[in-house]
Order: structure tokens, then sequence, then C-alpha cells
């Protein structure tokens, strides 16, 4: 056995010897799900599991429910496993989130673990905490404050239903929300003083769906009436539609954007409506490291995973946006369900015991990919940039 081998067995004994621990921190996430930015408990959870493990943890770290751990020191390269951990509104933990934050925090204790083992400095582990991932941006403010700015390869796994998947192609994200502003009337005495705001609703949700004859397959908008009026005998004053959009990239979610605009203002001018609207945070699409994937790849067979062929998925994460700063990868781990993300099966699931065997295995496969680029050291890291300045080179001068 190789001497990396010796220390990637040392990460997997570990996180097999914390295995109840682990599955513990995530059934308490999973049992209290919290919406973005409102993770207090998870947060606690985390930072005293990190903390009592020997991880230096700096608790609300640039904001409430964000947090650093690290271990190491400043002299090698520092790799970054990302721990999820908000949760969806009345379905709970419907995109698994609570195994997210298992993976992350079991990965970072093995590679801490083989870290001590080698007995000379290999560089840096750092388990990001990144809060309000489901619509909030979470990471984006985080790249903001500069969080990236000493990290050398980033990376989280994810869950979803049977299929492990390397790489699933994200798109790009926007959400888009709009207010029509019209004039309150009765609704049977006087109509004709009114100007019907809920109609402009309406309308725009109309267009919007009209629309969908001619966009690209690979487009996405599905929104809702955030607010349609108070009272049936009134004629509605103020409604307020939300709309995702997504595309494969950020140029093609330019030209949705716009078509989206016209369908607004055509609904405030075809009601007389005056119209109110903006553009939320943008969720960029993942670019996966090359060099990173074989590694991982690699490692999973090694531990018996099959993996599918790479695809296409209408989903977005604001992982995207840490991959245009650093080299990283997001892949995806099957769980033993039907149900999709985001559905209340997949909440179940996810709190399943047979949940836990793929997210521990993932967790391994992490920390075996971290370690081979921490001994490999820049070695592998010429390559892992390469790879990286490639893709932005690409992805920065597209048409």
């Amino acid at each position: 056995m190789s001497n990396l081998e010796c220390l990637q067995q040392t990460a997997s004994d570990t996180i097999d010897k914390a295995a109840d621990e682990l599955n513990n921190l995530s059934q308490e996430i999973w049992k209290n799900p919290e919406l973005r930015f409102k993770e207090h408990h998870a947060h606690k959870v985390l930072t005293d599991f990190l903390e009592k493990h020997g991880f230096t943890v700096e608790r609300k770290y640039t904001r409430d429910t964000a947090f650093r751990a690290t271990y190491g020191n400043e002299d090698g390269l520092n790799v970054c496993v990302i721990c999820e951990y908000d949760a969806l509104p009345e379905i709970g933990h419907a995109c698994g989130h609570n195994l997210i934050a298992e993976c992350g925090a079991g990965a970072g204790l093995g590679i801490k673990a083989a870290m001590e083992a080698a007995g000379k400095p290999m560089g840096k582990v750092t388990v990001l905490g990144t809060p309000g991932e489901e619509g909030g941006g979470g990471k984006l403010g985080l790249i903001k404050a500069g969080v990236f700015k000493d990290v050398d390869i980033a990376m989280m796994v994810h869950p979803m239903n049977r299929k492990n998947i390397i790489q699933k192609r994200t798109s790009c994200a926007v959400p888009f929300y709009v207010n029509f502003l019209g004039k309150a009337a009765h609704a049977a005495y006087v109509p004709w003083e009114g100007i019907n705001a809920l109609d402009a609703a309406v309308m725009f949700y109309q267009n919007m769906s009209v629309m969908r004859q001619q966009l690209k397959p690979t487009w996405r908008t599905h929104g809702l009436i955030v607010n349609g009026g108070i009272k049936s005998g009134m004629i509605v004053e103020k409604s307020r539609v939300e709309y995702s959009l997504r595309a494969p990239t950020s140029l093609e979610l330019r030209v949705l954007q716009e078509k989206t605009k016209s369908c607004a203002q055509g609904a405030a001018t075809a009601t007389g409506c005056a119209i109110q609207y903006r553009f939320g945070k943008e969720y960029k699409n993942v670019i996966s490291n090359k060099t990173l994937e074989n590694i991982f790849q690699s490692h999973g067979k090694g531990l018996g995973v099959n993996y599918m062929p790479n695809e296409q998925t209408g989903g977005s994460t604001d992982m995207g946006n840490v991959t245009y700063e650093v080299p990283g990868i997001h892949p995806f781990y099957g769980l033993a369900t039907d149900s999709v993300n985001h559905s209340r099966g997949f909440t179940e699931a996810a709190g399943a015991p047979e949940a836990q065997e793929p997210t521990l295995t993932n967790a391994k496969i992490m920390a075996y990919t971290a370690l081979e680029v921490l001994y490999k050291g820049e070695d592998i890291m010429k390559q892992i940039r390469e790879d990286f300045e490639k893709d932005m080179k690409y992805h920065n001068t597209l048409p």
C-alpha cells in the first residue's frame, strides 16, 4: 500500500468510526428544517461538531448562518469541502441538504485525520458552511466577501434519485419579480373606475405560457402569482408574480430575460397598469473541472460506485458561481428512491436509514480526492489550473 493509500485508508476508517455521530448530525438537521438564512440550529450543530473534532471554527462567518472550519497550515494547498443545510418551504429537506452537510463534515473529518497521520505539513482543509442555496444565493455573498481567494479547489456532492453522475450539467438561473399596480374600485358598482392588476398578472402568466412554444428545449420558465388581490368585490389594486428563468449559458439567459420583460410590459400596457420589476441573483452553470472529475470518479469506482453518463439538468445551484472562481466539481449520488428532488418523497428518502451508506461513501470519495490533490501538490494542481483556465477562456468568450 502506497503512502497516499495509507492516508486514504486513515480517512475511511475515521469516517466509519464517526458514522453514528455523522448520522445524528444529519438527523438533527433533517428533523429541524430551516429556510434560507434562518439555519441557526444547523449552524450550531455543525460548528459544535467540527469544533469538537479539533477544527478551528469561525461561526457566523460573513453572515449569521455561514461558517468556516479549518485545519492545517498556510504553506500548502487549501482544499475546500462545502456544506449546504437550508430546507424548502413546507416540505423540509426535499433536496437532501442535510446529507450534503453530513458529507461535507464527514469528508473534512477524514481529511483532517489523514493530515494528522501524515506527520508532516500537507496544506489546509476548509469545511465551508454555505447557507441559503435555495434561491438565496448564499455562496454569492461569500464570493463577494473574498472567501474563496485562498482556496485552491472546492467541491461538494448532492443526492438525487438512483443515479450516480459525475457531471450533471446545470443551468444558469435568475429570478424575476414583477409588481403590477392598478386602481381599486367597487367591482359591482363602478368597475369601469378601476384598473385591474390581477388581469395584468394573469395576462403575464398567459404570455409566458404561450411563449413556451418558441423557447429552446433547454430553457425553462416557471412561476406563480404570489398576490392576486384581497377581496373579490374589489378591483385588484396590486398584484405580484414571481418567475424563475433558466438557460444553459448566461448569454441565452439574457435573451430569455428580455423576452420575459416584454411579456410583463405587454400585460401592463394591455391592462393600463403601471409596472415595477427586477431580476434577482444569477446562479451560473457549474463548470466541472476535468482533472478533478477524473480523480473523483477513479476513487468512486474503487469504492464500488457505478457512474451513469453525464447529462443535462434543468436545475441550478450557486455552486456554479463558485466554479467560476476556483476549480471545482459537483457530482451527484443516488439514494434508493424513485422520488425526484423537491418532492415530499425525496424528503422522506433524505431522512431514511438507507441514505447513510451512499452518503458516507461519497464523504470518503471527497476525502480521497482532496488527499490526492494535497499529496501530489503542484504536480497535479498544474493540470487542474490548466483545465480551469481553458474552461474560463471558453465560457467567458461565448459569442
